[in-house]
């Protein structure tokens, strides 16, 4: 079977979409993300390719990565650079352009990534660079770490994402783009440089009403965080120094400034035609936050085939060999033979408690409840909630059956409220010793997500309410029948379906600064309810296993996340 690109990704549409964002996952040798925000976009571009959509990518080379994580044997976290070499996975594009940074010259040049959709249909990602010999010795770092810096060199970094993105995509003939898309507020300044454009020829100070309509038109915006603190913000001195006095003023000039800073998520959305925030409930959060914007809801999504482990893909190739092209058909998992999901389960399992002993030299053991829980390591993920009573936590092992826990994932450099949950996490696995064993994995990535998400018999997320935006780890999970145990926000609000496709922490009306309140509904769940279906009704938790991919893997895909962007944000067909 071939699914045909819909008539908004072919003929219909001759216009293209680039979609700009400060972090993009394709692959584990190419270490220019950090997390969920960076996977999105990759797996947002897969699918792009899968469905013949006319999409390009833009990014920075990030040299030197996120960084590599090292954790001691007390779980204090240090870094060092993700070093690796882009002459080994990218192709070098010949093309350069010129940016005006502090009134220098900053040159910056591309690499080329293709990916392959599963019909043949490629999209082109460009990687910028400024580690150019022309270049300063401080401009050649720009590209060289993600969130690394102070305001200064990020500011900096934004104008080669944004501005340089336009003139280099502009440099490489591709005139076609008539959609740009903002994922997340880093890349807004490519609206000014789209302004520039309209604008070319008569400067910056005539812009009008109809130019900034006129690049409003071709600008979509996703805003990702809830969170005020996650919106980068710029001193106004600190723009003019950088961006230089013309640009400076014709930002204030068009009311892009707030208290005095430049916000760029109200830069994003002043210029959007379009926003959205990732979930239903996060796009009520956002309105709340942005009262004077429409800002819609688009609930992400991940890459099917991409995050579905190679004892599942063998599975659905056998018995929904569609799946591939139409993430709808894996709806028809809920006839698939219990017996044969509880046995890629298996060998899920198996693959990832020997990566596992790989890892630590530990051997967890095959027949345990074993529950998964990686995420960014910051406060209000609350990774540490599920030790909030060890002895609550001994007893329930020692009544219903065993329990071990893997762990994984980085805290931000700075963020030391990150850190200390991971130390804190290190103290409950030492003082739980074997009662109930809990690994700590270091850096997380690509490779061992694939393995986390489809190995575990249970995905553990516990946010502070209403602070996740989306969440799209339960997302993988679901695709290999992991069932998610989590707090109701984010997505699983709209992917929950009690003792159906998971089982929630609370009702979503709790207090959300009681956490005692949230880990006693958390210890009741696994007590009695979930450890008993596991060890004492197997094939009812299979059941439970089934319908998670068949209710939740074939909706929270990015092929129906992108063929909504298409049919709401880049193409609408209300005009």
């Amino acid at each position: 079977m071939n699914m045909e690109p819909s008539a908004s990704a072919k003929g219909a549409h001759p216009h293209s979409i680039a979609y700009f964002s400060m972090e993009v996952g394709l692959e584990p040798a190419i270490p220019t993300y950090a997390g969920g925000l960076g996977v999105l976009a990759g797996d947002t571009l897969r699918s792009a390719a899968d469905l013949g959509v006319p999409m390009v990518g833009v990014t920075l080379l990030h040299r030197k990565g996120y960084f590599t994580q090292h954790l001691d044997p007390r779980g204090n976290q240090s870094e060092t650079p993700a070093l690796w070499a882009p002459e080994e996975a990218l192709e070098p594009v010949p093309t350069r352009v010129t940016l005006d940074i502090e009134g220098r010259q900053v040159r910056v040049a591309a690499w080329r990534y293709v990916v392959r959709g599963v019909s043949g249909h490629t999209v082109a990602v460009y990687f910028l660079d400024t580690a150019l010999p022309e270049n300063s010795a401080w401009d050649q770092t720009l590209t060289d770490h993600l969130y690394g810096g102070d305001d200064h060199y990020r500011l900096c970094q934004a104008a080669v994402l944004g501005l340089g993105g336009v003139a280099m995509l502009r440099a490489l003939g591709d005139d076609t783009v008539g959609v740009h898309h903002m994922n997340e507020g880093h890349s807004a300044l490519l609206a000014l440089a789209l302004l520039e454009r309209q604008t070319e020829g008569r400067g910056l100070q005539s812009a009008t009403d109809a130019d900034m309509e006129a690049v409003r038109r071709k600008c979509v915006f996703t805003t990702h965080t809830p969170v005020p603190a996650g919106h980068d913000q710029f001193p106004v001195d600190l723009v003019r120094h950088v961006l230089g006095a013309e640009r400076a003023a014709a930002l204030e000039r068009m009311h892009c400034y707030t208290d005095g800073t430049l916000n760029m998520t109200y830069l994003a959305l002043r210029f959007a035609n379009y926003t959205n925030g990732v979930a239903m409930r996060h796009g009520e959060v956002s309105t709340d936050m942005f009262p004077h914007y429409p800002i819609n809801a688009i609930t992400n999504g991940v890459h099917a085939v991409t995050w579905t482990a190679p004892p599942f893909r063998t599975l659905y190739d056998r018995r929904i060999p569609e799946w591939r092209y139409d993430n709808h058909y894996l709806r028809y998992a809920v006839g698939i033979p219990l017996h044969e999901i509880q046995q890629a389960h298996a060998e899920a399992k198996r693959e990832l408690l020997d990566e596992v002993e790989k890892r630590t030299g530990v051997r967890l053991n095959q027949a345990a409840m074993t529950l998964g829980f990686a995420r960014r390591a910051t406060p209000y993920k609350r990774a540490d909630l599920l030790f909030y009573d060890l002895d609550r936590l001994r007893g329930i092992a020692r009544r219903v059956g065993p329990l071990q826990i893997i762990y994984a994932g980085k805290a931000h450099p700075w963020d030391e409220g990150g850190k200390v949950i991971i130390r804190r996490i290190f103290e409950a696995a030492a003082a739980l010793g074997d009662a109930v064993r809990v690994l700590y994995l270091e850096n997380y990535d690509m490779a061992l997500a694939r393995q986390l998400c489809a190995g575990v018999d249970l995905w553990i997320n516990t946010p502070q309410r209403p602070l996740e935006a989306s969440g799209t780890s339960g997302m993988k999970a679901a695709l290999n029948g992991v069932p998610s145990l989590s707090v109701l926000d984010g997505w699983w609000i709209e992917g929950h379906v009690e003792g159906i496709t998971g089982w929630s922490i609370g009702d979503g009306q709790e207090p959300p600064d009681d956490p005692f309140g949230e880990v006693t509904l958390l210890y009741a769940k696994l007590e009695h309810v979930i450890l008993p279906l596991f060890y004492g009704r197997p094939s009812a938790f299979a059941e439970v296993q089934r319908s998670a991919i068949a209710l939740n893997g074939s909706f929270f895909n990015t092929q129906r996340m992108l063929t909504q962007y298409l049919r709401n944000a880049y193409f609408p067909t209300n005009g």
